[in-house]
């Protein structure tokens, strides 16, 4: 495995280095990097590294959000509230629902099958919005309106929502009762107990960072260590009950920067310090679980699904942000910013295919065009559309957000 992490570091600073050298997201390099090189390309990556991938990944996602939850202000968060709210559900909703439609029309799904689909898609992807949103704020590129906040905040709720839904409609497929109505009340709860679980660690973390004198690095080490368990516990409670981690995992960030400024502001240095390896497992990791030839047999229909999809959450977000005091650009910009789709499409989408759906290929194949389609797609549109739509503004001197 040393052998595959040393590929994977020295290839992945490369392909950074290079396409951020021709003015393309260094994200996207390494994405390419992990299909090439990945089991379905070159097969240059250990099989015990591949084994261990899910693992990593979601390692290197929780760095990057407790680094979001240590850069969002109470006062930020209360400018984007309401609009936060309505993006974390409507866009997700509207493209679940729409790619379902165009599903029972194009590949003669029944309403089930597309819903399986539809809620599988719907899900944005935090892994390559966060960071992006993070690099926006430190340059102080649309923090007047705190846009990068917003759209962290209601991506990280976007998730859990298009999960728990899909989870619904799987149930429903495999014949065990499933009340839909249930389920989306479910929704808020799951959210409130992972804000919760956040909480709780956050303050248990202020208490004992004001009781006892401990290193930065070692906060950092604690501060991974209790975000890592709360991930754990969501996966030892899930079939009882639903929590949000990863919202959690944002929350600790939050309260420690509400109680302690001045050392959430050195430990989001950290963190930003480690997120230079963990971007790279990350995101070559996921560019490895991306099988082309499976995305090809999607073929125009698949493509014509995901436009169709895309459509409607850049409508959901139009009517989401409606309202706000966003001009049309900066509406446009967060369209754009709410396209990447990655992360839990290379988690689940193989899933129906696993449980014997019928027409789980066509759902598995649909779901990896989706990476490859939209990821790029959302990130070249966040990097070229944020200096052209939003404002540029004082970069904030320890803040991230």
């Amino acid at each position: 495995m040393a052998t595959g992490l040393a590929v994977v570091t020295l290839l992945g600073l490369f392909m950074n280095y290079l396409f951020s050298r021709i003015k393309l997201p260094g994200l996207l390099g390494m994405l390419i990097l992990g299909i090439i090189i990945g089991p379905y390309g070159l097969n240059w990556i250990a099989s015990d590294l591949m084994l261990a991938s899910a693992d990593f990944r979601k390692i290197a996602l929780i760095i990057i959000l407790l680094r979001a939850g240590l850069g969002i202000s109470r006062e930020a968060l209360n400018k984007v509230g309401l609009s936060a709210i309505k993006l974390s559900f409507i866009p997700g909703v509207l493209e679940g629902l729409a790619v379902a439609f165009m599903a029972t029309i194009i590949l003669e799904f029944s309403w089930i099958q597309g819903g399986i689909l539809g809620f599988i898609l719907a899900a944005v992807s935090p892994a390559v919005i966060v960071p992006m949103m993070i690099q926006l704020s430190e340059r102080g590129v649309g923090t007047d309106k705190n846009i990068p906040t917003l759209i962290l905040a209601a991506a990280s709720v976007d998730d859990v929502v298009a999960i728990t839904i899909f989870s619904a409609f799987l149930g429903m497929y495999s014949g065990v009762h499933v009340n839909i109505g249930i389920q989306l009340a479910w929704i808020p709860v799951s959210i409130l107990l992972g804000i919760g679980f956040g909480i709780v660690s956050g303050l248990v973390l202020v208490k004992l960072f004001e009781r006892r004198h401990i290193r930065d690095t070692k906060k950092v080490l604690l501060i991974l260590g209790i975000a890592i368990m709360l991930t754990a516990v969501e996966t030892a409670l899930k079939n009882r009950l639903e929590i949000a981690a990863l919202l959690g995992v944002m929350t600790i960030g939050f309260i420690l920067l509400e109680k302690r400024p001045v050392v959430a502001h050195r430990l989001s240095a950290k963190f930003g310090k480690i997120w230079v390896f963990a971007e790279i497992l990350l995101f070559v990791l996921v560019g490895a679980q991306v099988n082309p030839a499976v995305a090809a047999e999607a073929g125009g229909k698949g493509l014509l699904i995901i436009a169709f999809g895309l459509s409607a959450r850049s409508l959901g977000v139009l009517i989401s942000t409606a309202g706000s005091k966003l001009t049309a650009r900066e509406r446009l910009f967060c369209v754009m910013a709410y396209w990447p789709k990655a992360t839990v499409q290379a988690a689940i989408g193989a899933i129906p295919l696993t449980l014997g759906v019928k027409g789980g290929e066509v759902i598995m194949a649909v779901a990896v065009l989706s990476i490859l389609i939209t990821a790029p797609l959302g990130a070249v549109g966040i990097r070229f559309g944020a200096p052209r739509l939003l404002s540029q503004n004082e970069p904030p001197s320890e803040a991230i957000l």
